[in-house]
C-alpha cells in the first residue's frame, strides 16, 4: 500500500495528526536513538510539515523551512520514518515529496540539512553534498549538507 502524502501549516494540522507526529518524533529520536533532547523547540509553528499517512497513520514525516527561518537557504529536518515501515523505501519518497514542496512553497532549490553521518549515501542519492566537518548534535555525529 502506498503512502499518501499532504504539506500542511501548522495551524492546519488536526489534533490527531499533531499528536501521531510528536509521537512518531519521540519514538525515533528518542527512544529508538536513545538521545535525550528538547523535540518540542517552538519551531514547528513556523515550519510546513510534509505528512506521509498510510491506514490514516502518520508513518513518514519532516518539516520545512523557509530560507532565513532555520538555516540561511531553505531546509529539511525532522526527517522520520516509523521503524516497522522503512523496509518499503518511504525515506526516499519523503525526501522526494520534501524537496518538491520546498520548490513550490519556497520558489528554490537550494536546500541545507543537519544530517546524522550514518545517513550521508542516503542524503547523496537524492543530491545532497557534506559541507563542512563533521559535529556533535545532542551526542550524535551530524553534517551539514547541502543541495543546490
Amino acid at each position: 500500500m502506498a503512502v499518501n502524502f499532504s504539506v500542511k501549516k501548522f495551524s492546519d494540522l488536526s489534533l490527531s495528526e499533531l499528536y501521531q507526529v510528536l509521537r512518531l518524533r519521540a519514538e525515533v529520536f528518542v527512544v529508538e536513538q536513545d538521545c535525550v533532547y528538547q523535540d518540542i523547540d517552538n519551531k514547528d509553528q513556523k515550519a510546513l510539515h510534509v505528512l506521509g499517512n498510510k491506514d490514516n497513520h502518520v508513518v513518514a514525516y519532516t518539516r520545512i523551512f523557509d530560507k532565513g527561518d532555520y538555516f540561511e537557504n531553505a531546509s529539511i529536518g525532522r526527517v522520520v520514518v516509523a521503524e516497522n515501515e522503512r523496509k518499503y523505501g518511504y525515506g526516499h519518497d519523503l525526501m522526494k515529496e520534501s524537496i518538491k514542496a520546498i520548490e513550490n512553497h519556497f520558489d528554490t532549490k537550494q536546500i541545507k540539512i543537519s544530517a546524522q553521518t550514518y545517513l550521508k549515501k542516503f542524503y547523496n542519492s537524492h543530491d545532497f553534498v557534506q559541507v563542512g566537518e563533521e559535529y556533535l548534535e545532542d551526542g550524535i555525529p551530524h553534517i551539514a549538507m547541502i543541495k543546490s
